[in-house]
């Protein structure tokens, strides 16, 4: 098939300033389509020299990008979320132009939204273009748990409120709408994402933002040296307030009153940075708290690999990228139920935490790294299951194969009808 692909963020290299996780997650469903399909992508000018390089090795040689930038005047909306926000809906406005002269020329069958996608923001080319219209992996239905709202502070409260009265407000957008129910098929990463879309569709496949490429996939081994001979918990992710880091240092405090050597290793950078350290030097917790800026992905890896337990307490992600590198890292994961990890982690391969309220999060998570530190043979039995389940489900090639199958169940038929 000829398909057109909107792929703001699409970059084989994992930097911060290309949205790592939407970056890897649209260079490799791009990268799976392009093996059975002609391709044309339109993605951020941002990704061109990436881009440029990965083909000229031979991946997604096939595939043809359009990059598209908006003029300079609209570049300080990048500054914070809001902003952001309003610069993509720009964005995709001018993708759709660029769309419909591109499909004047080209005759696409099929167009497939990959990155950005929120359940709550239009497809402007899903809604408008007449050609069958596929759109996911989406996320943006999950929330910070009612109960855990008073864990953020007043400024943030307030951002959450204005987020949810954005989403409140998009939702009810013609082109949103128009586009939900025009879609062949809707891909969703969590259960929460599926509620705010079933109202507008049957079409719904559970399908995770995240996905592990075999160079990524660890070694299977032991936490490997620890000369120090302390039990080692790992967090990684950007620092800010609905990481839930202020929830995992409290239950990390009552884990180390029992286990004073145990040692938690923060990796990642964020406006909830010197907080944190504050809430740390206060508890004298300096020497068990350890600070890490952003490292690049074989060094995070490596660090998964050391580390006894990976602890990811996010309020509210949508995906949780690191949940599924920790798991191919053959390490157990201590979360909520919440959004993605609330998706990724199950019972055979880590503890999720019900979110219902502040004290009971915080107890609940120091039990579960008590029991994981007490239980050696736990530990290795949940882990092995962890690695097992990224090898089956969340290889990027494994992942193609579903997307594929997807294509086939939802478009076949479209196909069929518009054929002579």
């Amino acid at each position: 098939m000829n398909i057109l692909v909107s792929a703001y963020a699409c970059n084989p290299l994992a930097t911060e300033d290309s949205y790592p996780g939407e970056a890897i997650l649209g260079w490799n469903l791009v990268r799976q389509l392009s093996r059975r399909h002609r391709l044309w992508v339109i993605t951020r000018a941002y990704n061109f020299e990436a881009i440029e390089r990965a083909q000229k090795n031979g991946e997604a040689a096939q595939a043809v990008f359009h990059y598209l930038s908006l003029p300079k005047v609209f570049s300080g909306l990048l500054k914070n979320f809001f902003g952001f926000r309003v610069y993509y809906l720009f964005w995709q406005i001018q993708a759709y132009r660029v769309a419909r002269r591109m499909h004047r020329k080209v005759g696409f069958d099929v167009f497939h939204q990959i990155t950005f996608n929120n359940d709550w923001m239009p497809s402007f080319i899903g809604a408008l273009l007449p050609i069958p219209f596929l759109w996911g992996p989406v996320g943006g239905g999950q929330r910070v748990p009612p109960g855990l709202f008073k864990e953020l502070d007043f400024k943030n409260r307030a951002l959450e409120r204005a987020r949810m009265l954005g989403q409140w407000f998009w939702r009810h957008d013609y082109f949103r709408k128009r586009g939900a129910r025009r879609a062949a098929a809707i891909l969703v990463c969590n259960r929460e994402t599926k509620a705010r879309l079933l109202p507008h569709s049957r079409s719904i496949f559970f399908f995770p933002v995240n996905g592990i490429s075999p160079d990524d996939f660890c070694q299977e081994s032991g936490p490997g040296p620890n000369p120090e001979g302390r039990f080692r918990i790992l967090f990684a992710g950007r620092l800010d307030p609905i990481k839930g880091l202020g929830l995992g240092l409290r239950a990390f405090e009552i884990f180390k009153g029992k286990f004073p050597r145990a040692v938690l290793e923060i990796v990642g950078s964020g406006p909830e940075e010197i907080r944190l350290k504050k809430f740390v030097a206060a508890r004298g917790m300096q020497t068990n708290v350890r600070f890490i800026p952003w490292l690049p992905r074989p060094e995070l890896f490596r660090k998964m690999e050391q580390c006894d337990i990976f602890l990811f307490p996010s309020l509210r992600d949508g995906g949780g990228a690191v949940v599924v590198e920790a798991m191919s890292a053959g390490k157990p994961v201590i979360g909520l139920d919440s959004g993605g990890p609330g998706f990724h982690i199950q019972p055979e391969w880590g503890l999720k935490i019900s979110p219902r309220n502040p004290q009971q999060v915080v107890g609940d998570l120091a039990e579960s790294l008590e029991k994981l530190c007490l239980d050696e043979g736990l530990r290795s039995r949940l882990g092995r299951a962890a690695r097992k389940r990224a090898g089956e489900f969340y290889l990027w090639d494994q992942l193609g194969e579903r997307l594929f199958d997807i294509y086939r169940e939802t478009l076949h038929p479209n196909l069929d009808e518009s054929s002579p």
